[in-house]
Formats: C-alpha cells, structure tokens, sequence
C-alpha cells in the first residue's frame, strides 16, 4: 500500500508505503468499544464521596422517647430517612473503576481505526511542520492550505474536534502555535489512541517516515497469541 504526503502548502510531495496488516484491516466495532469503554472507564475519577451515618454529624442521642409521644419511634436523626441524616449505598471514592486493556487489543483496535480512517479518506500524511517561533496564524495558513487537498476541506471550518495532529518531531513552536486553535488537538504520535482518533474527523500524521515507522512498530504486539 502507498499513500501521498502532502507539504504545508497542500501540495504532493511523495509516497509513503503502507503495511497492510496495520493500515488494511477490516472494520471491528465490538474490538473497538471494549477498548474505547475500557480507556473512559480507567479515565473515571473516583471523586464523588456520600457520607454515611456514621460520618454525618448529631444523632448523639435519642430524639425523643420511644413511647407516649404518638410520634413514630426513631433511635437517630442521622439516619438515612431523616433530613441531613447519612446516605444509604452512595457512591464511595474507594471504588476502582480501571479495566485492564491487553496490549494486543489495544494495538489491534488502533489499527483498526487507522485502517477505516485511510478507507474513508480522512488520513493525510504532512511530510513536515517547522516553525521557528510560535504563531497562530502561520498555524492557520498550514491549515487553509490543506483544505485544498480533496476530502479535507472542513479541516479549516470545523468548528469542534476537526483534526488530530500525530508527529514524529518535537517542536514546541509547532504545538503552541495549533494549541490555540480550538478545533485541532496536536499532540506526539506516541500517544495515539483509538479514542482521540474516533474523537476527530481528520487525522494528520506528520513526519510519516518516523511516524509510520513508530505506528507500525507495535504490529509484532498486535500479532501475538498471548
């Protein structure tokens, strides 16, 4: 398989070659949403914390006598039918909500989702982004400039989650100047996930030798048996 690498000025400026067994894979949801849902679920923070009553305050004694009120009997107001009393079964921060993701579904549910990104034409390779100090509006040229390439012409306009940004070259000028445009997420290829891509329209790769290189590398774990 080969692909085209554009230059910042949205033109063509190579190939890059394609291992089908990474960028060729047929469409798996169900492999995709157990590691989509595993990755939100290791995401939960467990912050919400309801007191019981044993934690609430009062209650030290015994509202009023058992008898002879003609009230109903009650042993504490910190009990769970009284007003600021303690919460029965409330949520606890002790609670785990990680899952374990085996490394080769992980793997395999990236490339998945590479796989029918490339088919839907939503990838475009960028053979490099250099910039020497950090601006905006040189970010927002790259981009106008690439929304002339067929298939991406939203890349520019789309407001919300337009475009991920993987590259294989580090250059803090480069990612201050796309970090404040708010429809674009730059960020290294080495923290690529199925969830970020699923989460954009358009996926960039920067760089494709190195990046390329980099994804495929995971493809002996994607392979295991184990």
């Amino acid at each position: 398989m080969e692909a085209i690498i554009y230059n910042t000025k949205g033109k063509e400026s190579g190939k890059v070659a394609l291992n089908e067994k990474v960028w060729g894979l047929s469409w798996n949801g169900d492999l995709v949403h157990q590691v989509v849902e595993s990755m939100r679920s290791n995401a939960h923070a467990a912050t919400a914390s309801a007191k019981d009553r044993s934690d609430v305050s009062g209650g030290g004694r015994k509202p009023w006598q058992q008898k002879g009120t003609g009230r109903a009997r009650h042993g504490s107001s910190r009990s769970p039918i009284w007003r600021h009393g303690g919460v029965t079964h409330g949520p606890l921060s002790e609670k785990d909500y990680t899952k374990k993701i085996n490394k080769k579904i992980r793997a395999r549910a990236l490339y998945t989702v590479l796989s029918e990104k490339l088919r839907k034409n939503e990838i475009l390779f960028i053979d490099s982004i250099s910039m020497k100090t950090p601006k905006t509006a040189e970010a927002k040229g790259i981009l106008s400039a690439l929304s002339g390439v067929k298939g991406f012409e939203k890349i520019l306009t789309k407001k919300k989650n337009a475009a991920y940004f993987a590259t294989g070259e580090k250059s803090e000028a480069v990612s201050k100047s796309f970090a404040n445009l708010g429809n674009i997420d730059f960020d290294a290829v080495q923290n690529m996930n199925p969830m970020d891509l699923l989460n954009h329209k358009y996926v960039v790769i920067v760089a494709p030798e190195k990046s390329v290189s980099f994804i495929e590398g995971k493809l002996a774990i994607a392979n295991t048996d184990k």
